[in-house]
């Protein structure tokens, strides 16, 4: 007989943890699993992506309150929820004041409003052999799933959350197993929490080649006379897209105003972006694309990928990017050693507008160094489809 297993994520906006999401169904047997997924609100350019034998259980109101604005929320009568939510923020405002947290009360708030919410959300009425949480509100699966075995996954560093890890830590405990995405995820979680050490295993984020290199033969083309940059992610603070503004405003002071960067992605910071490149006069040299459901063509038409993030987990863009033979040029983030091997797949550079800078000018002087990059990526296989074998394992 089959085992049902269900699986829980928030929507499915445009984001790596969505796209590793799609690239793990998109591989997963079918033949010994039924595979539901609940999608808290049932929105995203992604949807459409999901894989026709995954089983979308329909979406519940209830669920969909916690990132929608609470008078929309109080206007459609989700009446205890918005009390929730707004009892949350005050309390985590509190905490915050009061421990000093350098990103405020967000995190907490997010963490109370999941905790308070589940005592009154409704539970799943079926049975699962397994229910994994992958993503973020990790209560559902927690408190409100019947399942055989709970299995969370983490995707971030957790040294670089402000929150309340006892809180944490009680949710966490109740899982029978953690996936981590990374040795380096792995070593920040186990720092917090070390008692959960025996539940956590290594399981990285599944790539498929075949499916990327098919999303990326749509045509797309940069001009041929610039230097086209590319960075996809969305746009907040710990992206470091106001460093790669930096970066190029750097390289056009030093004549290489051929150079072109453009960035998908959306999110809150985009003013911020947007009012630091008029400033540096780059409004036709940096260019916010915004939201691409398929990005991958215009990873494969760039002549270089940046990650300038100044934290990540394990950026899937930058596997995809290696995947498509791209060279690559990541900030020395705590877990970069961990997303690729320097001077072989890519270069790990200073975590500075001036690193960024430094690193990109040596690319365009050097073909050789950039031509051996191209030609280890082109020899590698990222298909880590085996993998998944690990969650096999872990299901039983």
């Amino acid at each position: 007989m089959k085992k049902n297993i269900l699986i829980t994520v928030f929507d499915m906006e445009i984001g790596g943890i969505e796209r590793s999401l799609i690239n793990m169904l998109e591989s997963f047997d079918y033949h010994k699993y039924n595979v539901d997924l609940f999608i808290c609100e049932q929105k995203g350019d992604l949807l459409n992506q999901i894989p026709k034998k995954v089983n979308i259980l329909p979406e519940i109101s209830k669920y969909t309150v916690f990132r929608r604005p609470v008078k929309e929320c109080i206007k459609e009568g989700h009446m205890t929820t918005s009390f929730v939510r707004l009892i949350s923020r005050y309390l985590a405002e509190r905490k915050a004041r009061k421990w000093n947290l350098e990103e405020g009360s967000g995190y907490i708030q997010m963490q109370l409003v999941q905790k308070f919410s589940s005592y009154i959300l409704p539970k799943f009425k079926k049975k699962y052999d397994v229910a994994i949480s992958y993503a973020w509100p990790h209560n559902i699966v927690e408190r409100n799933v019947d399942a055989d075995k709970k299995i969370g996954w983490i995707h971030t560093d957790y040294s670089k959350l402000d929150i309340d890890n006892n809180l944490d830590l009680s949710i966490w405990s109740k899982f029978d197993h953690i996936v981590s995405i990374s040795e380096e995820c792995t070593n920040s979680f186990l720092n917090k929490y070390p008692s959960l050490e025996s539940k956590i295993i290594l399981l990285e984020n599944i790539t498929a080649p075949s499916f990327i290199q098919k999303m990326a033969q749509d045509h797309i083309s940069f001009p041929d006379q610039n230097f086209n940059v590319l960075s996809v992610g969305r746009l907040s603070y710990v992206k470091g897209f106001d460093m790669a503004i930096e970066a190029l405003k750097i390289l056009h002071n030093k004549g290489f105003t051929y150079i072109k960067w453009y960035v998908i992605g959306y999110g809150g910071y985009e003013k911020e972006l947007t009012d630091l490149i008029v400033k540096y006069n780059l409004k036709s040299s940096f260019i916010l694309l915004g939201k691409k459901t398929n990005p991958y063509p215009f990873i494969n038409a760039c002549d270089l990928y940046v990650q300038s993030s100044r934290y990540e987990g394990k950026a899937v863009t930058v596997t995809e990017a290696k995947i498509l033979g791209k060279p690559i040029i990541i900030t020395n983030y705590p877990t970069a050693n961990g997303q690729l091997i320097d001077g072989v797949e890519g270069i790990i550079c200073e975590l500075s507008a001036e690193g960024l800078s430094e690193s990109i000018e040596m690319l365009i002087n050097n073909d050789t160094i950039k031509s051996n990059l191209i030609k280890n990526l082109q020899e590698n296989d990222y298909s880590n489809i085996e993998e998944l074998n690990k969650l096999y394992e872990l299901i039983g």
